[in-house]
Formats: C-alpha cells, structure tokens, sequence
C-alpha cells in the first residue's frame, strides 16, 4: 500500500491505495521524494474544480525504483520530470501552441504528484524528464516546471533589447518571472502590495515597488521610462486589479502578457487596447524546450530559487494548502518520501 493526499470535499485527507507497479507497461515508477504545490492546485481545490479521489501535484523530484525504458535512466537515480506531453503532430504542435495540444492536456503523472508514488509514461521519460545533478535540493529542482511555463512566457511576448518590463505580483512565479527576464539580460522591474513580497525580490536583486497607491506608482514607472510607460507588464497576479496597474504604465503599443486565471473572469478594457494600440496575450503552460532551458538555468544558477519554500511533510499536507491560502508562506514544498 502507498499514502495519496486526496481531495475530499473543502479537505484534503491522507489515503492509503493499491501500491503502483509497471506490470509490463512502458515507463517508470518513481518514488516520490517531494512536490511543490502550485497555484493551479490551489484553484482547483479552492474552488472545486476537481472531484473527490482528485490527487493533485505535478512539480515533483522522485527516484526511478521501476523502470522498462528505452531511455538512459537507470534504478536509483534521482529525476525531475512535468506533468504534461504534446504529440508533436497536430495543428496546435505544428504552430509551437503545445499547450492547446489534446494529447497535452490528457496526458499526466498518475495518480498526482502528492502520492508515494506515481508512474511516469516512456514519452514522459523521453521529453520531460531530467536527470537531477548532485548539487541541487530537491526543493530548488522543483521549481523547473513552474520555471519552464516563465520561459514560455517570455519567448511568446518577444522581447527586444532595451524593453523595459514590469512584473504585476511577486509570488512565487512572479519572482522567478522576474528573475529569469533579469538573467536574460532585459530591463525589469515589479510591483506587490504585500511588503514583505517586494523585501524578498529586491533581496533577490529585483526592482521592486509598492503598488498600492496607482497614482504614485506610475509616477515611478514613468520617471524610469523617460515618461513613455513600460514596453511590457507581466501579470503574475489573478487579482481583478492588476489589469489597473497593467493599463495604466503601458506604453503605447505595448504588450500585456495575462499569465494568471482570475477567479471572476471579468472583462476587459476595450477601449483601452484600441486607443493604445496594445497586444494583450496569454501563456499557458511550457514545451519540452522550455522545459530543458528551465532545467539549464536551475542547474547553472542563473535563477536563485534558494530559501523560497517551506517544507512540510505529506501529512500536513491540509496545512500548507491554508498556510498558501492565507499568504502565510510565500511556497509549499511537501516531503513524501
């Protein structure tokens, strides 16, 4: 028998299932070491999105304890792997939108994340996963998921040179965000309204304000910009008022990248994106080679993830979901195995 955390109403419970074995199939079973709890884990729980018996969890660090590969990946070796897998062949695949690929969003570690253990299909082995080196903790490798959909998002809003970029929210992937625009060598800047957020990112190096009063803010903004406004705004938060913040630094004919689901899908500026020319966008979720870059740039340190997340074994698992909730901590970790 192995320990889920499963959905079970406005709880998640610890459940005791079937332990996993390949029987023959192509794959791996891996013993998962920990995973972090992304915000899309929070949405779904939060707002029921998911059924009872639902295990959440994707970013996770494991050890191969099974394997029938045509990979290299051997028993006893420490992997990171995603959750998702595009075909490669269809429309949305041909035109680099993998995400918007069936077989993408069919595809999944199973059971979740927050499991023992989950098995891992071959095409999994074979294009989003990664052999973990040594010098990484398991916390930090798993921020390479969460990293990869930053990358996606940065290459779809095509930056040029000397664009000046703003982060609306610094959560945890605001931060990142932040980070891996700063490490690709582009002007960027972020705004919160917690203070302890825009401590922590301008202990991370970042630019950071606060946000609160909109008037000021962008009195800032456009000090920084020679009065223009910002080339791009990166919305990191799913607040209803980070598009106020995003419309008012825009510069003219700039470029809002929406990277968050708001819980009231409300509408949308229109006059504001016609008068101002303004490319507004949306980034989902990473391809493989985002994923690989991810990975480069954890290993090579170009993204410091150190001491952002707090470590909690699987069975606190309930808390660290309320901890997040209530802004208590800034990212979960669970320990499993």
């Amino acid at each position: 028998m192995m320990k889920t955390a499963q959905v079970s109403g406005e709880k998640i419970i610890i459940k005791e299932v079937e332990d996993l074995k390949l029987q023959g199939r192509k794959g791996a079973i891996v013993k998962v070491l920990g995973c972090g709890l992304c915000g899309s884990d929070i949405v779904k729980f939060k707002h029921g999105i998911v059924n009872d018996g639902t295990v959440l969890g994707h970013e996770i660090v494991a050890v191969i304890e099974e394997i029938n590969s045509e990979t290299q990946f051997k028993i006893g070796e420490k992997i990171v792997s995603s959750h998702h897998i595009p075909c490669f062949e269809c429309t949305f695949c041909k035109h680099g939108n993998y995400s918007m690929c069936e077989h993408f969003k069919k595809t999944n570690i199973l059971p979740g994340g927050f499991s023992e253990k989950v098995y891992l299909s071959e095409e999994h082995l074979k294009y989003v996963a990664h052999k973990v080196p040594n010098s990484m903790k398991d916390e930090e490798i798993s921020f390479y998921e969460p990293l990869g959909c930053c990358i996606r998002a940065i290459k779809r809003c095509n930056l040029q040179k000397d664009d000046n970029v703003l982060i609306v929210g610094l959560g945890s992937i605001g931060l990142i965000m932040a980070e891996a625009i700063q490490a690709m060598g582009y002007n960027v800047c972020a705004c919160d309204i917690l203070e302890e957020r825009i401590k922590l990112a301008q202990e991370k190096g970042i630019n950071s304000f606060n946000s609160i009063n909109l008037e000021s803010f962008d009195k800032i903004i456009r000090e920084k910009t020679d009065g223009f406004g910002v080339d791009a705004v990166f919305m990191t938060s799913g607040a209803d008022k980070a598009i106020d913040v995003a419309l008012k630094v825009i510069k003219m004919g700039g470029k809002i990248l929406v990277f968050s689901s708001t819980p009231n899908n409300f509408g949308y500026a229109n006059n504001e994106i016609y008068y101002k020319e303004l490319v507004v966008m949306g980034s989902y979720s990473p391809s493989p080679k985002d994923l690989k870059d991810s990975y480069d740039m954890l290993v090579e340190k170009k993204v410091d993830v150190k001491n952002l997340t707090t470590l909690y074994d699987l069975d606190r698992i309930q808390e660290a979901f309320e901890d997040t909730i209530k802004n208590r901590i800034f990212k979960a970790y669970i320990k499993i195995s």
